[in-house]
């Protein structure tokens, strides 16, 4: 994808970004953000289209018909819709264009998958392979302890472990990052267990970052997803991702009476309804369990 040509429609994007930026949106979502609208302001060029004001919704819906034909997932297309209508409230809100066509533009229909909660089986096989690696199991403890992102858990630090004043680990401090406010996690024995004794063997390093390499260097969320991808294998866990751990304590903490408000403030969901999409799944797997016995 190469740059806009048109200098009306690059200073338009060019001040969208920075409207972005200085609401505090994450730097991966500005920059999806800026490469959806680049991709729809080039489209609008080869459409012969020179001014924003001038689109309508017959122009979006060729937008999204070019996508389709372009074999873009429809959750793809979704997430493109939403760009673009953030780009025009935007617009319409600093008056820069009367009319806000992609109120119209709709979605396209796509089933969403359940998400994805590991197994009892599972769970235990997890941290069974992961036990050979103490700072593997201290990491795969965490996650699924706590239910932080995996990006939270590559930013923690040595002074993000809080200690009592007797000197034990308490909780996590998770920093705000983007529009995710900062939290207080706290730690169950068998985290703190697993930290404690990742801490005892953690490299000598001059950097402060909790979890580090042999050599005292940072260990990245890309290789954080290896080594937890590795041991899914190890364990002969099929389909799973990094983020199935989360999903795995939000889905057990709500199956045993854990009010929503306190599992969404965990997680550090912005939305209740994020948290509030994990009932249904929660009550298909009561009815399993309950059927299961029943037979």
């Amino acid at each position: 994808m190469g740059a806009i040509n048109n200098p009306n429609f690059e200073e338009k994007r060019v001040k969208f970004i920075a409207d972005l930026q200085s609401k505090g949106r994450s730097e991966a979502t500005v920059i999806a953000y800026s490469k959806d609208i680049e991709q729809l302001l080039n489209f609008f060029s080869k459409e012969g289209i020179s001014s924003i004001e001038d689109t309508t919704i017959e122009d979006l819906e060729k937008y999204k018909q070019n996508l389709q034909d372009n074999n873009y997932t429809p959750k793809s297309i979704s997430r493109k819709i939403n760009s673009t209508r953030t780009f025009y409230r935007y617009l319409l809100d600093n008056s820069l264009i009367q009319d806000n066509p992609s109120e119209k533009l709709a979605h396209p229909k796509f089933e969403t998958k359940p998400p994805r909660v590991l197994t009892e089986m599972e769970y235990r096989a997890l941290r069974d392979v992961s036990r050979v690696d103490v700072r593997l199991y201290s990491i795969v403890e965490i996650l699924l302890q706590t239910g932080i992102r995996i990006g939270e858990l590559a930013a923690l630090t040595l002074d993000d472990i809080r200690k009592s004043n007797d000197g034990r680990i308490d909780y996590l401090y998770i920093k705000a990052a983007g529009s995710h406010p900062q939290r207080k996690v706290p730690l169950n024995k068998s985290a703190k267990k697993a930290i404690d004794e990742y801490l005892e063997l953690r490299p000598e390093t001059e950097d402060d970052t909790l979890f580090v390499t042999k050599n005292g260097r940072p260990l990245l969320v890309r290789n954080i997803r290896t080594a937890i991808d590795k041991s899914f294998e190890k364990a002969g866990i099929k389909n799973a991702k990094v983020n199935d751990l989360r999903n795995t304590f939000i889905a057990h903490h709500l199956a045993n009476g854990v009010s929503l408000v306190v599992v969404s403030k965990l997680v550090g969901h912005k939305r209740l309804s994020t948290t509030e999409k994990y009932l249904n799944l929660v009550k298909m797997q009561k009815e399993e369990q309950k059927s299961l016995k029943e037979l």
